[in-house]
């Protein structure tokens, strides 16, 4: 068997597109997942692009993805990557691709100079935690994520 890892193409949007869906199902969050094929099209290929990707192939078969973009730290005054979203289809898991998608978003790092690689994980994904505790990733527990949206969003707006 040959995997390869890959950056995206233009083409890769229906595979990208169902991974994401597959991800959202395994999260128990389908119901909050309406990305389509044209809106990941343009996100990645449009004339400013605001994600970037990565696929793995077994055997010229799509087996997992990753979506991340650049971040910006302003203590080290460089940028770095932020992964949104890392998915395994389940037959292809334990075969390595997860860690070897961020080995590669490292090497993407170190080449461009970025000081981070950063990520969150859901806190009941123990075999995605045990795989970030093995390559050297530190939880960030000082820190509380925050997120507005939806109708919050649109109140928050409507503020000025």
């Amino acid at each position: 068997m040959t995997d390869l890892i890959r950056r995206v193409r233009p083409g890769d949007e229906a595979e990208l597109t169902a991974m994401i869906h597959e991800l959202a199902q395994f999260e128990h969050a389908s119901d909050e997942c309406a990305v389509t094929e044209t809106q990941l099209r343009q996100a990645l290929f449009g004339d400013t692009p605001t994600v970037y990707g990565h696929l793995a192939e077994v055997d010229g078969e799509v087996a997992a993805g990753a979506l991340w973009f650049r971040n910006f730290s302003t203590w080290d005054g460089v940028a770095g990557i932020y992964l949104e979203d890392l998915y395994v289809r389940p037959r292809f898991r334990r075969r390595g691709l997860a860690r070897r998608f961020l080995a590669t978003l490292a090497r993407e790092c170190v080449d461009n100079g970025y000081t981070r690689l950063s990520w969150a994980v859901l806190n009941w994904n123990v075999d995605a935690i045990a795989l970030y505790d093995a390559v050297g990733g530190t939880p960030q527990t000082e820190w509380t994520t925050y997120r507005v949206s939806g109708p919050e969003l649109s109140a928050l707006a409507a503020e000025l």
